[in-house]
């Protein structure tokens, strides 16, 4: 009888997305449960997974009675089930996976630090996040960065003992998936008509941002310098690949006027198969302020593309300066015009940089290559 394993996190979008494969591959050694909020992707996930899936509603932001009651009905769910290991990823489902286990006695409680939202939080909101973290390590047996530099960031933030922190394999949380971010998947002829059907020319040299349209990616710095470049330079285009969420952290007004005004940025809002915009692209422009370990970097590499990103932990893991992109200081117009730039002006050098960037993704982000890490930390519990 294989051990049962039930991994947690906030929303199913994170189990579907950020945690894709994964499930179906452990579900070969243990008895997989996986547990996330309701809705139509927690169907997907037991469709596509072939894992049990229980909806278990918990919400995204501070919610004390409805985290309360999400606390008491994880506590009894993980007292049927007893599991050998909870494993959350997400930071509220961090905090009430770690606490119901502890409570429920679960042997081995494992989370994954996938970013620290709280670094750019002031005041009473940043005290309560500080909290939120000090206690999910505290319940937790073990903690997971999923990037080298989110473990030098939570040893200064004293959040936890240096003895329950582990980065796993090279860092991310899932790796890539490169037999599915090919770039020869994409024949040109299928590139080039896609090119024409957005209005970009074959000549253009083609930027890309793929994330959310939000302020803490660095959305309004990146509309700013490519203005000014557009300004100065034909033959141009900027990609927008994904959703505007004005709710959480608003862009400027000024940003959206200028994304809508301008012909030469186009913004396509939330794609389902991001790959092929990707194969028509030149160079991934990724400003974040802050992340984990970004999924869309890996996967710009491993379709081909070189990278400007900002000198963030996991950003300036991947990339490697000058060999399959550029790494820039955070929150700096001036540096992300200057990068893009320097890529119109030395095509030759992006052509080395995007001709290293999958090889340096396969060798060190495939997915396996994290699967078989994540399953050894597993193995090895099932000792004790």
């Amino acid at each position: 009888m294989p051990k049962k394993l039930i991994r947690i996190t906030t929303v199913p979008d994170s189990l579907r997305g950020i945690l894709s494969g994964q499930l179906k591959f452990m579900s070969d050694k243990y008895d997989v449960i996986a547990v996330s909020s309701e809705g139509q992707m927690l169907n997907e996930v037991k469709i596509h997974e072939g894992v049990r899936v229980v909806p278990l509603n918990m919400e995204r932001t501070i919610s004390p009675f409805k985290d309360l009651k999400a606390l008491i009905q994880l506590y009894f769910l993980l007292k049927k089930e007893k599991p050998l290991i909870v494993h959350t990823h997400t930071p509220k489902a961090g905090i009430l996976g770690m606490i119901a286990a502890k409570f429920a006695g679960v042997p081995h409680r494992l989370h994954t630090v996938g970013g620290l939202p709280l670094l750019l939080a002031n005041g009473n909101k940043r005290k309560v996040l500080n909290l939120v973290e000090k206690v999910t390590y505290t319940c937790a047996t073990e903690v997971f960065p999923n990037s080298f530099g989110l473990k030098e960031i939570i040893l200064e933030h004293n959040f936890c003992s240096s003895s329950k922190l582990k980065v796993l394999a090279n860092g991310s949380s899932n790796g890539v998936n490169i037999k599915h971010f090919d770039p020869s998947l994409f024949p040109e002829n299928k590139n080039n008509e896609l090119k024409s059907n957005l209005g970009i020319d074959k000549n253009d040299l083609v930027f890309i941002f793929i994330g959310r349209l939000v302020s803490d990616k660095g959305i309004n710095e990146m509309i700013k310098a490519f203005k000014r470049l557009n300004k100065e330079v034909d033959l141009i285009k900027l990609v927008l690949v994904g959703p505007l969420e004005s709710h959480l952290d608003p862009l400027q007004k000024k940003t959206i006027k200028e994304i809508e005004s301008n012909n030469n940025i186009i913004n396509l809002g939330l794609q389902q198969d991001v790959r092929p915009y990707f194969a028509i692209a030149n160079v991934l422009v990724f400003p974040s302020h802050r992340e984990g370990f970004p999924n869309v970097v890996m996967e710009a590499g491993a379709m081909g593309l070189p990278s400007i990103v900002s000198n963030i932990n996991g950003c300036n893991e991947i990339i490697k300066e000058g060999e399959n992109g550029w790494i820039i200081p955070v929150k700096d117009e001036e540096a992300i015009y200057n990068k893009m730039k320097y890529c119109i002006e030395n095509p030759k050098e992006v052509g080395k940089a995007a001709n290293n960037s999958r090889v340096l993704i396969t060798s060190r982000y495939e997915q396996k290559i994290i699967w078989e890490a994540i399953l050894e930390e597993y193995q090895k519990l099932e000792k004790y």
